[in-house]
């Protein structure tokens, strides 16, 4: 089938073409391309999110690569599902750690980059149980450094960064078993129906599902403390997470208004918690937007600095044994902070408010929004006291994150 190029290339000289169909033909093409671009970004995060509600289950999943994988969280890890490991494994199981948890049953401290880590996994130790044990240090009879199994130290796959991602976007615990998989096609994983993901699609995904943010719902929520407030939700189209904008006055019009990049914290927030200042700061964010007549507050799906909500439980756990924020996000296999300020940034284009006054303590969050193109005029500090309980937390964002307290 010829296309207009096509057309163009092999009846006409290209000085007896219009300069109209050219143009036609390059607008064309470009639209065709891009539409092209964007039914397989969508595919790509249908393709995760579908992987992490497998993984959810416990389910293996084929992490397709030079050296493909097949990966069983051991967080959700079930007889059936290892069993269902072996069963396209064309070698030995590994244990995958993330580079704090590895640390820690190793008794070592904590390495200065999160390269995840594999070990050797003796036959014994492939149980549910057991993989449950050595994944979580807050579990009731979970491994301490004292008791951990002594395992040997294994080469790291080439895919190892991709199957660790893959469990951090699921918001499981960074732990799984791996091996290398048979996925010929009529063999055990076609029968067993396992789902399939690319490395790359895993590695990309964050970037992916933030750059397709797309505005889905809006309506006026006065405010107690800004009447002129409205909630503006923004979905990825995987059916994801959404982002949520507290948008205060007409922001848009203004020459460099204020704005907040706010994580959700379900404890802090919604049930005072004192532990950390969360909730302080988001609702003395808003009461200064409506003092200054506009602003915008970007609430972002990324409890606990991006590991979840129930693994910010067991960093609490950790913290009430003695670990800080930092210590313990990391002995649970996560990085100190796993967020994305991309979807920021989307948000904001979104909204047409493009050169901001950011509301901030944290250098990183200026950092991230001028990388992705925000034009931040300005940061205004957003220091509250500290309430007798969050001292040690304050202090901890202050000399270890950086923060400017």
């Amino acid at each position: 089938m010829y296309t207009i190029c096509n057309i163009i290339e092999t009846e006409l000289p290209m000085n007896h073409v219009p300069r109209s169909a050219v143009v036609s033909a390059s607008v064309a093409s470009e639209t065709e391309l891009a539409a092209q671009a964007k039914a397989e970004s969508l595919r790509a995060l249908r393709a995760v999110h579908r992987a992490m509600g497998e993984l959810r289950r416990g389910r293996p999943v084929l992490l397709l690569a030079d050296r493909p994988l097949v990966i069983v969280p051991a967080e959700t890890a079930q007889p059936e599902s290892l069993a269902d490991l072996l069963a396209v494994a064309t070698s030995k199981p590994l244990l995958l750690l993330g580079a704090g948890r590895a640390a820690v049953l190793q008794g070592q401290p904590a390495p200065p980059d999160e390269t995840p880590v594999a070990f050797t996994l003796p036959d014994d130790l492939l149980s549910a149980r057991v993989l449950r044990e050595v994944a979580d240090p807050t579990a009731s009879d979970g491994v301490t450094p004292a008791g951990a199994p002594v395992l040997g130290s294994a080469e790291l796959p080439q895919a190892a960064r991709g199957a660790l991602a893959l469990l951090k976007i699921a918001r499981l615990l960074p732990a799984a078993v791996i091996a290398e998989a048979d996925i010929a096609s009529g063999g055990a994983a076609d029968r067993m129906e396992l789902l399939r993901v690319t490395e790359a699609e895993a590695l990309t995904h964050a970037s992916r599902a933030a750059s397709m943010l797309s505005r889905i719902a809006e309506a006026n929520v006065p405010l107690e403390d800004a009447s002129d407030a409205r909630v503006v939700a923004f979905r990825a189209p995987d059916g994801g997470v959404e982002h949520l904008a507290i948008v205060i006055g007409k922001p848009d019009l203004c020459e460099a208004p204020l704005v907040r990049v706010h994580s959700e914290c379900f404890t802090g927030d919604l049930l005072g918690s004192l532990r950390c200042d969360c909730g302080p700061q988001l609702r003395a964010a808003i009461r200064r937007m409506a003092e200054e007549g506009a602003g915008v507050v970007l609430y972002l799906a990324q409890e606990g600095r991006g590991i979840g909500l129930v693994n910010k439980l067991r960093a609490y756990a950790l913290q009430d044994r003695g670990l800080d924020t930092l210590d313990a996000n990391r002995a649970l296999g996560w990085a100190a902070d796993e967020r994305n300020f991309l979807a920021a940034a989307i948000m904001l284009d979104a909204l047409d408010v493009h050169r901001i006054r950011l509301l901030t303590n944290n250098p990183d969050k200026v950092a991230a929004l001028v990388e992705c193109g925000i034009d931040v005029a300005g940061r205004e500090p957003h220091a509250l006291p500290a309430n007798g309980v969050n001292d040690a937390y304050l202090a901890t964002k202050a000399k270890r994150f950086g923060h400017f307290l």
